[in-house]
């Protein structure tokens, strides 16, 4: 199995990333913080970033750390044959940089300037209510609780071991959606990803 992780901070292109691996190379591409949001749904909890930390770290302490890597894969392999590959975003604990590893896969950091990510992120309008609807200082507020995590609590986010543990870095400062797909084709094929 062809197996991409991808990791960043919120707004720098993840989703972007596997949108277009999904088109142009035939990757089934999973949001796991899109199941995190259908799980929130289901609870009848309201989707914001605090909720779904606590369902993140609910699940990675009742079925290990890679759990999240773990649950795509298995949409993944009941689809066996249909697609050439696996991307999953967004891996937000090291232990999802781990499994992807142990699966024979890598992992891919994609990040931008924050002052940029943000333009995105409330310019998008992606339909996320108050998820995205946020100032500027809680952007950066819980980017830094994503980054760092909860001290002791291995379950929690902790976005800058995941950096630590990735093996391609991509920046994407830019506004050209056009130029960023080049990027990546052209730094996954470099690394006989694609």
């Amino acid at each position: 199995m062809k197996l991409i992780g991808l990791s960043g901070t919120n707004g720098a292109g993840k989703d972007a990333a596997g949108e277009l691996l999904a088109e142009s190379h035939n990757y089934l591409f999973i949001s796991v913080t899109e199941m995190l949001r259908e799980e929130c749904r289901a609870r009848g909890l309201a989707v914001e970033r605090e909720n779904l930390r606590a369902i993140s770290s609910e699940w990675r302490l009742q079925g290990g750390l890679g759990i999240l890597i773990d649950k795509a894969v298995e949409v993944y392999e009941k689809q066996a044959g249909t697609y050439q590959g696996l991307v999953v975003a967004s891996l937000r604990n090291p232990g999802e940089a781990d499994r992807i590893h142990e699966l024979g896969g890598s992992v891919v950091w994609i990040d931008a300037e924050i002052e940029v990510r943000y333009a995105r992120v409330v310019s998008a309008n992606r339909g996320r209510g108050a998820e995205d609807l946020k100032s500027f200082d809680q952007f950066v507020a819980e980017q830094e609780a994503e980054m760092h995590g909860v001290p002791g609590d291995p379950t929690s986010l902790k976005m800058s071991a995941v950096k630590d543990k990735s093996d391609i870095f991509i920046s994407n400062d830019g506004n050209d959606l056009a130029e960023f797909e080049k990027q990546i084709i052209f730094t996954l094929t470099e690394a006989s990803l694609l």
